[in-house]
Parts: structure tokens; sequence; C-alpha cells
């Protein structure tokens, strides 16, 4: 019940911010697609968790979340495979665009540095096999698809407008992907009560920003998977 509490929390939060940002500039918003990223939300949440528990953990034994990770990528990928919304269009591809990844070279290598920082000062002890197995692949495997890719693109189509900086296209709807995928880190329900933690989401909403500018510059997910899987297995390493 705590896990649907807190899904509750983070779509309220979503739907509450993002009809505020529709009615200042109505010309440029669609609530429905503000509602279908809401959905995406929550189906992405529901096979993460094993649909909050009720699903059998058929890799009884294993220490990450082997199952839930390959249930919501493989969701992601069906769905992004629809006409509504396709592979290409929401960034699935090793194509890059012509002359990102020169100019891409830079944040990519801030983007290192930022977890390397976060590794040299937190030690952490030997890592199994299976940890070392997981934070290679899944995280970057299964998030980035979903919150810079799936995510992103209905976002971005609830809201149109478009701002220039840093030579890529902004707009709300790359904001509000990286403050939900902070949220999804740092918010929950535990104890009677809603919980915030504002360095995990410093470190999480921050580099997401990074993540969705090297999404927007090349038009793939591909450096952000490596960078977001090469950020959570550093660690492991040093």
């Amino acid at each position: 019940m705590n896990g649907v509490i807190g899904l509750a929390g983070i779509l309220a939060l979503l739907l509450g911010i993002g009809a505020i940002l529709g009615l200042a500039n109505r010309r440029n918003f669609s609530l429905r697609w503000l509602l279908v990223a809401a959905l995406l939300v929550a189906v992405n949440d529901a096979l993460l968790t094993r649909f909050y528990g009720i699903m059998p953990d058929l890799l009884d034994g294993s220490t990450r979340n082997w199952q839930g990770k390959l249930l919501a990528l493989a969701t992601t990928l069906a769905i992004a495979a629809h006409p509504a919304f396709g592979w290409r269009k929401a960034g699935f591809t090793v194509r890059q665009a012509v002359g990102s990844l020169e100019a891409s070279l830079p944040v990519l290598a801030l983007y290192c540095a930022f977890f390397l920082a976060i590794a040299l000062a937190f030690a952490s002890g030997t890592p199994t096999a299976e940890e070392a197995a997981f934070q290679l692949t899944m995280p970057g495997f299964e998030e980035e698809p979903f919150y810079r890719g799936l995510l992103l693109l209905a976002l971005d189509r609830a809201f149109t407008g478009r701002a220039r900086f840093l030579g890529v296209d902004w707009g709300w709807g790359a904001v509000l992907s990286c403050l939900l995928f902070g949220l999804a880190h740092a918010f929950g329900y535990s104890s009677g009560r809603f919980t915030f933690d504002a360095i995990t989401m410093a470190l999480t909403a921050l580099p997401a920003f990074m993540g969705v500018w090297l999404r927007l510059r090349t038009d793939s997910v591909l450096l952000p998977i490596l960078a977001h899987n090469f950020g959570n297995s550093v660690s492991l390493v040093v």
C-alpha cells in the first residue's frame, strides 16, 4: 500500500504542475498527452514492483530486481513500437544526429566525472558478481529508454513550446521528465507520511538533465544508456 500511495503522490505532483504549466500556455499544451504520460509512469512503477508484490517472484533468491526491470523494459519497448509513438521518435536507435558526437563529448565527460567523484567520496565494498552484472546493465537499459525515451516523447507532446538553450531545444517535457526521475528515487510514502530526500533528488535529477541533453542533441538514447550504466557501476571498481 505504501508504494501505491507514493505513486499517487508523484502522479498528483505531475498532474498538478503539468496543469499549471499548461494553463499558462494553452496553445502549446495537450491534456491528453499529459494524461498519457501519467499513465506511463503508473504502468512503469507497477511493473518494477511486480504490481506491488502481487505477481510471483520468479527469480526468488536474486538480490536485485531483475524481474521488475526486465518486465518494465519489455513493456517500454512494446509501447514504443505502437504507431502512436515509434521507436525512432523515442530515440531507440544507435544512429546519432549528424555532428552530435563531437559536441556531446564534453557533456558525456562531465556526466562521468560527476559519478566518479561520488564513487571516490563514498567507498563501497567488494561487489558480488550479480551486483556487478546488474549495475552494468539494468539501470541504463531500463531507465533511459523509459525516462529519456518513451516518457520524454509523451511529455514533449504534452508541452510543445520550445526554447533554445545550450545547443538544444528544451521544453517543459524535458524538465518534467528529469524531475520525475529524481522523484522516483527520492520521494515515497512510509510510516504514515510522505518522505523526500533532497540529496538523493539532487544526485539523480541533476545528472538526468545531462542525460536529457545528450538525448536531445544526439536524437538517441544510446549515450544516455552508456553514461547511466557507467554512473551506476563506477563505484564497483574504484
